[in-house]
């Protein structure tokens, strides 16, 4: 894995983001371990211009955290006395960068471990595919501090969990552990302490491999699809197939898997 530096970039990002090389994979690394990886503005701003702007060579992100933390959500220190229209626009502004995260070209694996809270279950809830160490755990402590989410997870959340789960994180400040958050749906895989890099690394070489229009499809027609009414769900499938079918690279796959150079699908 080669460490980039930020001059090998088409942007400046902030010293709380480290950028590696892996191939086709680009790993982002949030680096404030002092901080439990809080997230601050110049962090989030910098996720936003990454992930706005992803490396050419790159066809899939993995999200990585420094230390034993993911993100133990916003930085406190800089909840600073704001105006309702200054606070408006700073959860915004975590909605557009986390847009960028969910609804960019490249497929992103994240890594948790440790705390994932508040505003780090926000980001991590932007991600694709979630790979969990058994150290991790999950809450949204907003309800106890008087406060309510700002940086998407009423979106997100519920999605994944459902509502009234949510509701019970955010009422009651309950903290849901690994194998809690792995059953209800925060996670996809579990794995041991220190196994979880690795393991996102081998998912993302898998999704590197993939067509660059499937990847296009699931990325950015599946949630269309999930979210259109029945009748316009198929229409916008059957298009998406055809397009998706109509590609050289396609066609050439269906001849590997006819002629016996392919792999079948087997059980693991």
């Amino acid at each position: 894995m080669t460490a980039l530096d930020h001059t090998d970039l088409d942007f400046q990002l902030p010293d709380s983001l480290v950028v590696e090389r892996h191939d086709q994979v680009a790993v982002v690394r949030l680096s404030r371990e002092s901080k439990r990886n809080a997230l601050d503005d110049a962090t989030v701003l910098g996720l936003e211009r990454f992930f706005s702007a992803p490396p050419r060579w790159a066809r899939v992100v993995v999200l990585d955290a420094a230390g034993a933390h993911f993100s133990a959500g916003l930085d406190l220190s800089e909840l600073t006395e704001r105006s309702t229209f200054e606070g408006l626009e700073h959860s915004m502004m975590w909605h557009r960068a986390f847009a960028h995260i969910e609804q960019g070209r490249l497929p992103v694996v994240a890594v948790l471990r440790g705390a994932v809270i508040g505003g780090g279950l926000e980001l991590a809830s932007a991600t694709h595919i979630r790979v969990a160490e058994s150290t991790a755990f999950y809450a949204l402590p907003e309800g106890q501090r008087g406060l309510f989410t700002g940086g998407g997870a009423s979106v997100r959340v519920p999605r994944l969990i459902g509502v009234h789960r949510m509701a019970d994180m955010m009422l009651t400040g309950r903290v849901l552990d690994a194998a809690e958050g792995q059953a209800l749906g925060l996670s996809h895989y579990l794995v041991e302490p220190g196994a979880g890099l690795p393991k996102a690394l081998e998912l993302a070489e898998k999704i590197a491999g993939n067509a660059a229009v499937t990847n296009f499809a699931v990325l950015q027609a599946l949630p269309r699809i999930a979210d259109a009414s029945p009748s316009q769900g198929y229409l916008l499938e059957a298009l998406m197939a055809s397009v998706a079918s109509g590609s050289d690279e396609a066609k050439a796959r269906m001849n590997a898997f006819l002629e016996g150079r392919a792999s079948k699908v087997d059980p693991a």
